[in-house]
């Protein structure tokens, strides 16, 4: 979303959709022009604040596995989603982050709408150089944990 960063944060953009009626369903379809990986899931962004993003995943038969739950890659790329999200969100424009790993935990199956929530808590000062690891969980309709990931971010400086 480099282009739309440049003239408005990812955060004012959320925060000025919510005014609007189905406001986080068009936010969620900028987000995804701006990253079309991400069409290839069902999802709505519900919440974004510095720290905390939050979304949800229709449970589709486009993202089922052959056992009929909801396939481990389309919670993976739900994940990544918040992930992104909280970064944007968080990281300040003088610095930038790109995923480097990312360690996943299926914990149960996956049935209903997906609900999945990222945390990134700002430190002190902001790294030049160095990884910062955003906790992702991934909850179903009971609000049963049903996939955990840890996804490391490369932090830098904007140069």
């Amino acid at each position: 979303m480099a282009g739309l960063q440049d003239k408005l944060s990812v955060l004012a953009l959320f925060e000025r959709m919510q005014r609007l009626p189905r406001g986080r369903q068009l936010f969620t379809r900028i987000f995804q022009r701006f990253a079309p990986y991400f069409r290839t899931i069902p999802a709505t962004v519900e919440t974004l604040t510095p720290g905390r993003a939050s979304a949800s995943m229709r449970d589709t038969r486009a993202v089922h596995n052959h056992l009929g739950t909801v396939h481990a890659i389309a919670l993976c790329n739900l994940a990544e989603m918040v992930m992104g999200l909280v970064a944007e969100a968080t990281v300040p424009r003088s610095h930038r982050w790109i995923p480097k790993a990312m360690q996943v935990e299926y914990l149960a199956k996956a049935r209903g709408r997906m609900h999945a929530y990222a945390t990134l808590d700002a430190p002190a000062a902001w790294p030049d150089g160095e990884i910062l690891t955003v906790p992702v969980e991934v909850h179903d309709p009971d609000g049963q944990l049903v996939f955990r990931a840890h996804i490391d971010i490369w932090i830098t400086q904007r140069g």
